[in-house]
């Protein structure tokens, strides 16, 4: 990809300010902390609901970046405007979408675009794998699937590229049509249509039409033809607009382009299929129904790229290479490691796109820690490229990264050693690098672990790690992220969202949530207690951080911290003008809780005049915000008591603003009541338990973040009378088989939990006996379970509100009782 800004400027028809009009543009920027290179980059500044995009250009423009797409213009701006190219259009994405969509008109590929609710880029990286040993391939970075992820990926596409995949997602109506234009496919792959984003639509039919909007231009395109869903409109693609189908079934319906049998054995599944008038058998190394569905996706492809593009593969070759096919990382995970190191693990796959987005991850984790940043690479395979040509740019982007310590391994990286100026090891093999000295010098160090699968790099990462307890809890960023948004999509533009990050962001921790909040534009933090504020200031957090129940010992660490305290009491507030007097502050923010109703914290009516007065009479605080807490806002039952609670707040809280000549924000909603209850959003709300998942009003709108995991240490068989268990509580009503696991009550699993099930390869098996400290027993009889197998105590299948029904609790109890000495392991799909 290569434009003047002229040319840019022609397509996009802006207010331009072009001061430089021989730049070239290589690169589009929509994340100013990927900036890679500098002298050929645009930056596309997009201004949401949380965030102006033009904030980050004067940072730009001292690192050199000379080319800008803006909705407006700033007085900041107007003064750049001289000694760069600033092009204001009325819509920035719109803009970008313009120019994806002008990238693509110059392809000379034929360009595949894959959609659906689930498997979009795992059918996307297999069609690669699969394919790449015979065509040059370009495809979309990981799931870049949104609007800006689209016209993103079509301007990375190589210019020698023979083969372009493209995935397009949408979460609203008319977003495909869009799509479509920018992408304007030659070919199709719809993988399933599922619940993913239906709060949006009108019905399932509407969701199923809009898919289908991609495929309006199409030529061809694969599909399940047993699917009931989406069969019937490729008919009527098929009819109306001459698209050429190439479904495919299992079960032997007459209409399918190809005919697939399918048989497990063992681990594999054995695919039989017609390919040019032979009987083919490929074993496919995952049994999973989903698994098979991405590969008879692939394998559909691959038949209709033959015969609409003349390509041809040998069945042998084929069979070969689907029972090498690797899993697809989905996800990155972050540890901690001994010696005060933290691991991103990223140790299934490896190629040059992947590991600059690793790299990035790596470096946005680093902000605010004294950690230097570690690369563990593996040999990259099937790059297309020369050795010294891939090795070049690794360390190139090793350098831009600022890593500073960098271990190879595999015979060809380490024939390219003399590329990499920095310190750096090289091994031929993993085991010599676990047998070397090197690897127990790691300390203070952000460790990236970036493998080829055949590698067995998680041996590598198991010896890193920190904690050996096979019990984990795992957290996924992604889930935080769009629960984080759905609860955004019910509020104004303007209203501010405080995360409650309180309790280690309600046991899953602090640290990696915030960071990936603050990342995604969150206004503000809430803590407890100071030390949980002071520790996410350590961290490198930035945004404005709430303390929900200080003392007044801890005022100066506020101060100190810039944390911001909750102030309910006459005591506290008197401690903290006392403290602030001998400390010579001025204006600093606290919040004012008021008791509406709760009953717990805040100043009461009969309190006002005096708090009026002095918030009138000093200039040591000021009032950043008043608010108060609703009692029942999750139940309608208590509707009329809410009622009453918001028409108390709103006559309290509005003498407080009306008295002080400074704008006082007001906030009163939590989870359950932005849902409910929207319109009392005031200036700002809090969210709670509603990002981490819980939904009283729409639970399908949520996604799970945590699962509880562990593993089955032993299994026995016992006789029918034995008894399991402390004090015999558990007498066994027939022969059974017994799994003990390492999971009791000191790692958070209640002792209420007896009798109560967990999850085994996705059956259900009693806990017996009395949840002992360390370890619990469960029933495992009739059930396909053995010793090492994954067993989850809450997570898909077995969701944190039916383990805390079941046990008389709530969810806030089930995951703040989650222990430290489980690990946390965060990814990131």
């Amino acid at each position: 990809m290569k434009y003047t800004i002229e040319e840019i400027a022609a397509i996009l028809k802006p207010s331009s300010h072009i001061s430089c009009p021989d730049a070239i543009v290589t690169t589009f920027l929509t994340d100013s902390r990927q900036l890679a290179e500098s002298a050929h980059t645009l930056f596309f500044a997009i201004t949401t609901s949380t965030n102006d995009g033009r904030r980050f250009i004067p940072e730009l423009f001292e690192k050199g970046v000379r080319n800008f797409i803006v909705s407006g213009l700033t007085e900041e701006l107007e003064a750049l405007a001289p000694q760069c190219n600033l092009l204001v259009v009325p819509d920035v994405v719109t803009a970008l979408r313009m120019l994806g969509a002008d990238v693509r008109q110059h392809f000379k590929a034929p360009v595949l675009a894959i959609t659906g609710s689930n498997g979009k880029t795992i059918v996307k990286e297999w069609i690669w794998q699969l394919l790449r040993d015979d065509l040059k391939i370009g495809r979309s970075p990981l799931s870049y699937n949104s609007q800006i992820g689209v016209p993103l990926s079509l301007s990375m596409i190589k210019d020698d590229c023979q083969l372009a995949v493209i995935e397009a997602g949408i979460s609203k109506p008319q977003e495909m049509r869009r799509q479509a234009e920018t992408i304007r496919p030659d070919f199709g792959v719809i993988t399933n249509i599922g619940i993913a984003h239906r709060e949006n639509f009108g019905s399932p039919r509407d969701l199923i039409l809009e898919k289908f909007r991609l495929f309006d231009s199409c030529k061809a395109l694969v599909y399940c033809f047993d699917d009931e869903v989406i069969e019937p409109m490729a008919q009527v693609y098929g009819n109306l607009y001459g698209v050429r189908l190439y479904g495919w079934s299992t079960q032997k319906r007459a209409g399918a382009a190809i005919q697939y049998r399918t048989e497990t054995q063992g681990t594999y599944t054995h695919i039989h299929f017609t390919w040019h008038g032979q009987e083919a058998l490929c074993c496919f190394p995952y049994t999973d129904s989903a698994s098979v569905q991405n590969l008879l996706n692939c394998l559909t492809f691959i038949y209709m790229l033959e015969a609409e593009t003349g390509y041809r593969i040998d069945t042998d070759t084929l069979s070969q290479r689907v029972a090498q096919l690797e899993p697809v990382a989905m996800r990155l995970e972050v540890k901690d490691g001994k010696n005060g190191c933290v691991l991103i693990d990223d140790a299934y796959n490896s190629d040059l796109q992947a590991l600059e987005l690793a790299l990035d991850f790596q470096s946005l984790r680093s902000v605010g820690q004294r950690l230097e940043r570690a690369l563990i690479l593996s040999d990259i395979y099937q790059s297309g490229l020369k050795a010294k040509d891939l090795y070049g740019k690794v360390a190139d982007l090793l350098e831009h990264y600022h890593v500073t310590k960098f271990i190879g391994i595999g015979k060809d990286i380490t024939s390219q050693k003399g590329l990499f100026n920095l310190d750096a090891s090289f091994f031929e093999n993993t085991e010599s690098f676990l047998s070397s000295p090197l690897i127990d010098t790691f300390c203070n160090e952000l460790v990236l672990i970036k493998g080829s699968r055949s590698f067995g790099f998680e041996r590598i990462s198991r010896y890193l790690a920190l904690k050996s307890h096979t019990t984990a809890l795992e957290v996924n960023l992604d889930a935080i992220v769009h629960n984080y948004k759905y609860f955004r999509s019910l509020l104004k533009a303007d209203t501010r969202l405080v995360a409650m990050v309180k309790a280690e962001a309600y046991g899953l921790g602090a640290v990696e949530i915030s960071k990936t909040l603050q990342a995604h534009g969150c206004d503000v933090l809430a803590v407890a207690v100071a030390d949980e504020g002071v520790r996410l200031r350590q961290a490198g957090i930035t945004i404005p951080i709430m303390v929900m129940n200080p003392e007044p010992t801890v005022f100066p660490i506020c101060m100190q911290y810039r944390l911001e305290p909750e102030v309910y009491s006459f005591k506290l507030l008197d401690a903290f003008l006392e403290t602030g007097k001998r400390l010579g502050i001025q204006s600093y923010p606290i919040h004012i809780k008021l008791d509406t109703g709760m009953h717990r914290l805040g100043f009461v009516e009969a309190d006002l005049d005096r708090l009026i007065d002095i918030l009138q009479h000093q200039q040591i605080l000021k009032a950043a915000s008043v608010f108060s807490h609703l009692a029942g806002s999750d139940e309608d039952t208590f509707d009329d008591y809410t009622q009453y609670q918001w028409k108390r707040f709103e006559a309290m809280s509005s003498r407080i603003v009306e008295a002080v000549p400074y704008k006082v924000l007001r906030h009163i909603l939590n989870s359950a009541g932005i849902e409910r209850f929207s319109a009392w959003q005031c200036d700002q709300v809090r969210l709670g338990i509603g990002l981490y998942g819980i939904s009283v009003a729409n639970p399908e709108a949520v996604r799970p973040v945590a699962s509880l995991k562990t593993r089955i240490l032993q299994i026995h068989n016992y006789k029918k009378g034995d008894t399991i268990g402390y004090s015999r509580t558990t007498t066994l009503q027939r022969d059974s088989r017994i799994a003990v696991l390492p999971i009791g009550y000191a790692d958070g699993l209640n002792r209420r939990n007896r009798g109560c099930e967990v999850l085994v390869n996705g059956g259900r098996a009693p806990i017996m006996g009395n949840v002992c400290m360390d370890v619990c027993m469960i029933d495992v009889t009739g059930l396909h379970a053995e010793e090492g197998d994954t067993v989850t105590i809450f997570g898909d299948g077995l969701t944190i509100s039916e383990v805390a029904q079941r046990i008389g609790t709530i969810p806030y109890e089930v995951l703040t009782s989650v222990a430290p000495r489980v690990k946390r392991i965060y990814y990131h799909e």
